[in-house]
């Protein structure tokens, strides 16, 4: 095996934030909505945790952000080659054949991450997705309703609280399914540890071509 060094420790410290906060919002979350059935902790508990963690996971996000703009990295990585669309569209197409069926009867990824090119076309365009439109989404209707009088402009424009509650629920629905496929998906490597791995080390092991 030879090891690529993916994952710089910024990186693998905002993941394990951002990993635990998600993890404990969509807790929180779903005690909050379902107030007289989940039993987990108080509303007032849930309320105030949910809220706490909403502000350290707004300032992680822009730890990323400003991250990979200030390294240069963030079109590199995230922006999919739109300017070479029939590649694009071929390798996307053989991502989507070895997550389908490829990886079920032994075929190799035909993805081979780089530090330069972390991401496959499939997850380059998911976590564009993402990490510029949901999770800033999320964040704008989480604070409206954490504070409606204080967000009331921002309240208005997007169409008042009640679609702010339902954009935000239903992401929390969205991202609560997103962490059970992505910790399916980090377990697909050459063994089932091995991506999880490396988000502790930083490097990915890849098997040596000969």
């Amino acid at each position: 095996m030879k090891k690529v060094y993916l994952h710089p420790l910024p990186v693998r410290i905002w993941h394990w934030i951002n990993a635990i906060g998600f993890i404990i919002l969509i807790l929180t979350g779903a005690q909050i909505r379902f107030v007289d059935s989940m039993g987990l902790m108080s509303f007032e508990t849930a309320v105030d945790i949910h809220s706490w963690l909403g502000f350290i996971l707004l300032a992680n996000y822009f730890i990323w952000l400003l991250y990979y703009l200030l390294s240069g990295k963030l079109f590199k990585i995230y922006i999919p080659p739109f300017w070479k669309p029939i590649e694009f569209i071929k390798n996307s197409i053989r991502q989507a054949k070895y997550y389908g069926y490829g990886i079920m009867i032994g075929d190799k990824n035909p993805h081979h991450p780089t530090p330069e090119s972390k991401f496959n076309p499939m997850q380059q365009i998911s976590y564009l997705m993402i990490m510029v439109l949901l999770i800033p989404l999320q964040i704008l209707t989480g604070l409206i309703l954490w504070d409606p009088h204080l967000f009331s402009p921002l309240g208005s424009l997007i169409g008042g609280i009640q679609i702010a509650t339902l954009v935000h629920t239903g992401l929390w629905i969205f991202f609560s399914a997103f962490i059970i496929v992505h910790f399916y998906l980090a377990t697909l490597g050459h063994t089932p540890m091995a991506h999880i791995k490396a988000m502790f080390t930083g490097y990915e092991e890849e098997h040596e071509e000969h």
